[in-house]
Protein backbone atom coordinates (compact mmCIF):
# COMPACT_ATOMS: atom_id res chain seq x y z
CA UNK A 1 0.00 0.00 0.00
CA UNK A 2 1.74 3.24 -0.57
CA UNK A 3 1.86 6.41 1.26
CA UNK A 4 -0.69 8.49 -0.46
CA UNK A 5 -2.75 12.10 -0.40
CA UNK A 6 -5.85 13.26 -1.24
CA UNK A 7 -6.94 16.48 -2.51
CA UNK A 8 -8.99 16.57 1.05
CA UNK A 9 -5.86 17.05 2.78
CA UNK A 10 -6.81 20.39 5.17
CA UNK A 11 -6.52 23.52 3.54
CA UNK A 12 -6.98 26.87 5.42
CA UNK A 13 -10.26 27.42 4.20
CA UNK A 14 -12.29 30.93 4.60
CA UNK A 15 -15.59 30.80 5.13
CA UNK A 16 -16.74 31.71 2.00
CA UNK A 17 -14.80 28.70 0.32
CA UNK A 18 -17.70 26.59 2.59
CA UNK A 19 -20.80 25.08 1.18
CA UNK A 20 -23.90 24.02 4.17
CA UNK A 21 -24.99 20.63 3.34
CA UNK A 22 -28.40 19.01 5.10
CA UNK A 23 -29.35 15.71 5.50
CA UNK A 24 -31.25 13.90 8.59
CA UNK A 25 -28.61 14.34 10.43
CA UNK A 26 -28.18 17.82 9.99
CA UNK A 27 -26.08 20.65 8.56
CA UNK A 28 -22.64 20.16 7.81
CA UNK A 29 -19.97 22.47 6.39
CA UNK A 30 -18.41 21.21 3.11
CA UNK A 31 -15.49 22.87 0.98
CA UNK A 32 -17.15 24.36 -2.22
CA UNK A 33 -15.05 22.31 -4.82
CA UNK A 34 -15.52 19.20 -2.85
CA UNK A 35 -17.88 16.45 -4.88
CA UNK A 36 -18.61 14.39 -1.84
CA UNK A 37 -21.64 15.75 0.46
CA UNK A 38 -22.53 15.66 4.21
CA UNK A 39 -21.88 12.23 4.83
CA UNK A 40 -18.06 12.02 3.46
CA UNK A 41 -17.61 15.04 5.69
CA UNK A 42 -18.30 13.80 9.07
CA UNK A 43 -16.06 10.99 8.24
CA UNK A 44 -13.16 13.00 7.08
CA UNK A 45 -14.50 15.18 10.51
CA UNK A 46 -15.09 11.83 13.02
CA UNK A 47 -12.01 9.59 11.50
CA UNK A 48 -9.16 11.51 10.68
CA UNK A 49 -6.89 8.09 12.19
CA UNK A 50 -3.74 7.57 9.43
CA UNK A 51 -4.06 10.21 7.18
CA UNK A 52 -3.56 7.38 4.50
CA UNK A 53 -6.15 7.18 2.33
CA UNK A 54 -8.30 3.59 0.04
CA UNK A 55 -5.38 2.94 -2.61
CA UNK A 56 -6.92 4.64 -6.05
CA UNK A 57 -7.26 1.53 -7.52
CA UNK A 58 -9.53 0.01 -4.82
CA UNK A 59 -12.35 3.29 -5.31
CA UNK A 60 -11.77 2.61 -9.02
CA UNK A 61 -13.28 -0.79 -8.14
CA UNK A 62 -15.98 0.48 -6.13
CA UNK A 63 -16.93 3.12 -9.45
CA UNK A 64 -17.02 -0.12 -11.95
CA UNK A 65 -19.41 -1.85 -9.01
CA UNK A 66 -21.53 1.28 -8.92
CA UNK A 67 -21.93 1.51 -12.80
CA UNK A 68 -23.01 -2.45 -13.22
CA UNK A 69 -25.83 -1.85 -10.19
CA UNK A 70 -26.51 0.97 -12.04
CA UNK A 71 -26.97 -0.87 -15.06
CA UNK A 72 -28.98 -4.00 -13.43
CA UNK A 73 -31.01 -1.69 -11.74
CA UNK A 74 -32.20 0.31 -15.18
CA UNK A 75 -32.85 -3.13 -16.97
CA UNK A 76 -34.95 -3.69 -13.57
CA UNK A 77 -36.64 -0.96 -13.26
CA UNK A 78 -35.49 0.60 -10.32
CA UNK A 79 -33.93 3.19 -11.63
CA UNK A 80 -35.10 5.68 -14.75
CA UNK A 81 -33.19 4.92 -17.76
CA UNK A 82 -31.15 8.61 -17.90
CA UNK A 83 -30.64 8.21 -14.11
CA UNK A 84 -29.17 4.99 -14.67
CA UNK A 85 -26.96 6.28 -17.85
CA UNK A 86 -25.98 9.29 -15.36
CA UNK A 87 -24.36 7.17 -12.96
CA UNK A 88 -22.75 4.97 -15.34
CA UNK A 89 -21.09 8.19 -17.18
CA UNK A 90 -20.26 9.49 -13.41
CA UNK A 91 -19.48 6.11 -12.59
CA UNK A 92 -16.94 5.53 -15.24
CA UNK A 93 -15.04 8.97 -14.34
CA UNK A 94 -14.24 7.92 -11.46
CA UNK A 95 -13.31 4.25 -12.17
CA UNK A 96 -10.98 6.54 -14.63
CA UNK A 97 -9.21 8.01 -12.16
CA UNK A 98 -10.38 12.05 -13.48
CA UNK A 99 -11.70 12.52 -9.50
CA UNK A 100 -9.07 10.53 -7.23
CA UNK A 101 -9.10 13.99 -5.02
CA UNK A 102 -12.37 13.34 -4.29
CA UNK A 103 -12.04 10.76 -1.87
CA UNK A 104 -10.55 11.78 1.58
CA UNK A 105 -11.62 9.13 3.93
CA UNK A 106 -9.24 7.57 5.99
CA UNK A 107 -8.76 4.02 5.19
CA UNK A 108 -8.93 2.92 9.22
CA UNK A 109 -12.86 3.58 9.15
CA UNK A 110 -15.92 2.80 10.91
CA UNK A 111 -17.49 -0.87 10.24
CA UNK A 112 -17.13 -2.56 6.47
CA UNK A 113 -16.31 0.43 4.08
CA UNK A 114 -19.64 2.39 4.79
CA UNK A 115 -18.04 5.90 4.73
CA UNK A 116 -15.85 5.00 1.16
CA UNK A 117 -19.02 3.20 -0.21
CA UNK A 118 -21.05 6.50 0.70
CA UNK A 119 -18.04 9.03 -0.50
CA UNK A 120 -17.79 7.05 -3.51
CA UNK A 121 -22.03 7.77 -3.67
CA UNK A 122 -21.82 11.07 -3.14
CA UNK A 123 -19.45 12.16 -5.67
CA UNK A 124 -20.88 9.66 -7.99
CA UNK A 125 -24.17 11.79 -7.66
CA UNK A 126 -22.83 15.01 -7.34
CA UNK A 127 -21.40 14.60 -11.40
CA UNK A 128 -24.73 12.59 -12.30
CA UNK A 129 -26.78 15.58 -10.94
CA UNK A 130 -24.21 17.67 -12.91
CA UNK A 131 -24.68 16.04 -16.32
CA UNK A 132 -28.34 15.08 -16.45
CA UNK A 133 -29.57 18.35 -14.87
CA UNK A 134 -31.89 16.95 -12.16
CA UNK A 135 -31.36 15.75 -8.50
CA UNK A 136 -29.35 11.90 -8.55
CA UNK A 137 -29.59 11.10 -4.99
CA UNK A 138 -26.30 9.05 -3.41
CA UNK A 139 -28.18 6.44 -1.51
CA UNK A 140 -31.41 6.47 -3.45
CA UNK A 141 -30.03 6.33 -6.70
CA UNK A 142 -26.39 5.43 -6.89
CA UNK A 143 -26.41 2.66 -3.76
CA UNK A 144 -30.29 1.55 -4.84
CA UNK A 145 -30.43 -1.96 -4.35
CA UNK A 146 -27.01 -1.88 -2.83
CA UNK A 147 -25.49 -2.21 0.68
CA UNK A 148 -21.42 -1.45 1.73
CA UNK A 149 -21.52 -4.96 3.53
CA UNK A 150 -21.98 -6.13 -0.08
CA UNK A 151 -19.96 -3.92 -2.48
CA UNK A 152 -17.13 -3.01 -0.36
CA UNK A 153 -15.96 -6.73 -0.80
CA UNK A 154 -17.18 -6.74 -4.42
CA UNK A 155 -14.61 -4.16 -5.03
CA UNK A 156 -11.88 -5.47 -3.30
CA UNK A 157 -12.18 -8.87 -5.34
CA UNK A 158 -12.57 -6.73 -8.88
CA UNK A 159 -9.51 -4.38 -8.15
CA UNK A 160 -7.84 -7.64 -6.98
CA UNK A 161 -8.64 -9.03 -10.34
CA UNK A 162 -7.61 -5.97 -12.04
CA UNK A 163 -4.34 -6.40 -10.56
CA UNK A 164 -3.28 -9.17 -12.11
CA UNK A 165 -4.71 -9.34 -15.66
CA UNK A 166 -3.41 -5.85 -16.06
CA UNK A 167 -0.43 -5.67 -13.83
CA UNK A 168 0.79 -9.16 -12.73
CA UNK A 169 -0.03 -11.01 -15.56
CA UNK A 170 1.99 -8.60 -18.07
CA UNK A 171 4.74 -8.70 -15.66
CA UNK A 172 5.14 -12.73 -15.75
CA UNK A 173 4.60 -12.69 -19.85
CA UNK A 174 7.57 -10.11 -20.05
CA UNK A 175 9.67 -11.69 -17.20
CA UNK A 176 9.07 -15.18 -19.51
CA UNK A 177 9.81 -13.83 -22.63
CA UNK A 178 13.05 -12.09 -20.93
CA UNK A 179 14.30 -15.03 -19.74
CA UNK A 180 13.32 -17.27 -22.83
CA UNK A 181 15.88 -14.31 -24.42
CA UNK A 182 18.13 -15.06 -22.85
CA UNK A 183 18.53 -18.83 -22.62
Amino acid sequence: MSEQTSGAAEPAFGDEDFRIEKDTMGEVRVPKSALWRAQTQRAVENFPISGRYIEPAHIHALALTKAAAARTNAELGVLEQDVADAIVEAATEVADGKHDDQFPIDIFQTGSGTSSNMNTNEVIASLATASLGRDVHPNDHVNASQSSNDTFPTSIHVAATRAITQDLIPALEHLAETLESKS
